[in-house]
């Protein structure tokens, strides 16, 4: 099915449709634009357009609402959201109730592109499944063909019943998540103990009607992948819903494929929420320069002062950075000394641990030890890691618990191993698999689902990499792996990158 060229612009800032309307009328849609969500709604009612690009504030609604009435009434509609430019969480919102992308104000005209061909991938897949759902009923008549049918669809099928166990599975399906007849879709899926929130096979079996999530699933050989997923109902002679058809498309490619784009908005997040780590250590640095000042102790203002001039020069950095990056960010990398760094790192979070009465304890092994990194990202990472660590130990609801965080670095082979552990809350194993994918949070919203995913990113960046134990209630430990000589093939391909900077 080929997806019509309609687009329906909503705005309060008509002079920005219409420039949004021209933009467009460019590239061959036919282009409709709406002041409000009443008259917006008239519109998709004559027109049935196929996407709908809708600011996040009416006039006469807000456009969040607004965005949840499309889907309720007009599923089959992609919407991409117009936020502002600081305003990530509303963002983030938008994709959870099922908007097809956001873009930020000023909007930048590649990231468009990328939105309207996501969202055009998206309806067209829809209506795929509900071509192979009409396909599969007819050749419910024919075993064979109905099985053939079933097996080749180039992507995950299962069919599950109201108890979420799995009554079949198509070729696919079973090569990547094993041929488990009779096992619960979330334990194969996402190793849970019990249904996820949300899940859209439980949504069919309850109105009848197709739903469709976007996740991260594992698969048997412990591979995560991102998936569309779209359910529809199975009905019997009588009309009632039997089973649900559960069909998961994987875009793994397609989103990596999209990281350049998403990269740029990833490195404002991530600024954002590593000025919030140096505005903690700024916090505790003043607080024990005026500690020190108060006691006449010289040895603590001077440790005071080192802090806050190491926190300015990362605002400094930042700033340089956030102006300055418009292509892939190269590795600064130098050769640094262990333990001059690790003291570094642990000087910046434990006025936070302090502060809220967890014990912080450091250990540091082979003083005179040197290693080659980009001291201020691999910092970023760490200092990420260390106050998910303390976080772990503020959420955890065992108020008689004495809670602490040690901080351990020592060698390992041919790599620096930067030890955090806690005695928190802990995580299962769902969370520990999802915690390094784009906008995952285990804080609820009070959590970007940012920050452990940029740590990922580095420490990969530099040919390391993390693993993670942890057991709920108990606790949890990250080990960042770091090499001590980056590889000659990442000196080269940083090498070319800066190349390409300076040219």
């Amino acid at each position: 099915m080929v997806t019509n060229n309609n687009i329906l612009v909503v705005g309060n800032d008509m002079e920005l449709c219409d420039a949004l309307g021209k933009y467009l009328d460019r590239y061959g849609y036919n282009v409709k634009e709406a002041e409000t969500s009443q008259m917006a709604l008239s519109v998709i009612s004559d027109n049935k357009p196929s996407i709908v690009i809708a600011d996040s504030q009416l006039k006469d609604k807000d456009g969040v609402k607004f965005l949840e009435t499309v889907r309720e009434k007009f599923p089959e509609i992609q919407v991409i959201m117009i936020i502002d430019e600081k305003d990530v969480n509303t963002g983030v919102e938008c994709l959870r109730m099922g908007a097809s992308d956001y873009l930020t104000k000023p909007i930048n005209g590649g990231a468009l592109e990328v939105a309207l061909q996501r969202a055009c991938h998206r309806r067209e897949v829809r209506f795929q499944l509900e071509d192979y759902q009409t396909q599969l009923e007819a050749a419910n008549k024919n075993r064979a063909l109905f099985q053939q049918l079933f097996d080749e669809v180039p992507c995950y099928i299962s069919i599950q019943d109201r108890n979420f166990r799995l009554t079949g599975a198509n070729k696919q399906f079973k090569q990547d998540f094993g041929d488990f007849v009779g096992s619960y879709c979330y334990e194969i899926y996402k190793h849970r103990t019990e249904p996820c929130r949300g899940c859209p096979v439980e949504a069919t079996f309850k109105d009848g009607k197709p739903q469709q999530t976007e996740e991260v699933v594992t698969s048997q050989h412990g591979n995560q992948y991102n998936v569309l997923t779209w359910t529809a109902p199975l009905r019997d002679d009588s009309g009632n819903i039997t089973q649900v058809m559960e069909m998961s498309t994987n875009i793994t490619k397609v989103r990596k494929l999209q990281s350049r784009l998403t990269t740029l908005g990833l490195l404002l997040g991530s600024m954002s929420h590593s000025i919030r780590g140096v505005l903690t250590a700024l916090d505790g640095g003043i607080y024990r320069l005026e500690s020190g000042l108060k006691k006449g102790n010289q040895e603590q203002v001077n440790d005071a002062i080192e802090v806050v001039k190491n926190m300015l020069n990362r605002i400094s950095s930042m700033v340089i950075d956030i102006l300055y990056y418009t292509k892939e960010r190269s590795l600064n990398w130098t050769e640094v000394n262990v333990m001059d760094f690790s003291n570094q790192i642990a000087a910046l979070i434990k006025p936070k641990a302090d502060k809220h009465h967890i014990e912080f304890i450091y250990k540091f092994e082979h003083p005179k030890a040197l290693f080659e990194i980009d001291p201020g990202t691999v910092s970023s990472a760490l200092v990420n890691i260390l106050e998910n660590s303390i976080d772990a130990c503020l959420y955890d609801r065992d108020k008689d618990k004495s809670h602490r965080v040690v901080f351990r670095v020592y060698e390992n082979g041919n790599h620096t191993v930067f030890e955090a552990r806690d005695n928190g809350m802990g995580m299962d194993r769902e969370t520990r698999e999802n915690l390094f994918t784009l906008f995952f949070s285990s804080k609820g919203h009070s959590g970007t689902g940012l920050g452990l995913y940029v740590a990922n990113q580095i420490v990969e960046q530099h040919g390391g990499f993390i693993e993670i134990e942890s057991e709920l209630k108990k606790g949890s430990c990250f080990k960042v792996k770091l090499p001590k000589v980056l590889s000659e093939e990442i000196k080269k391909s940083q090498s070319e990158l800066n190349n390409v900077d300076e040219n």
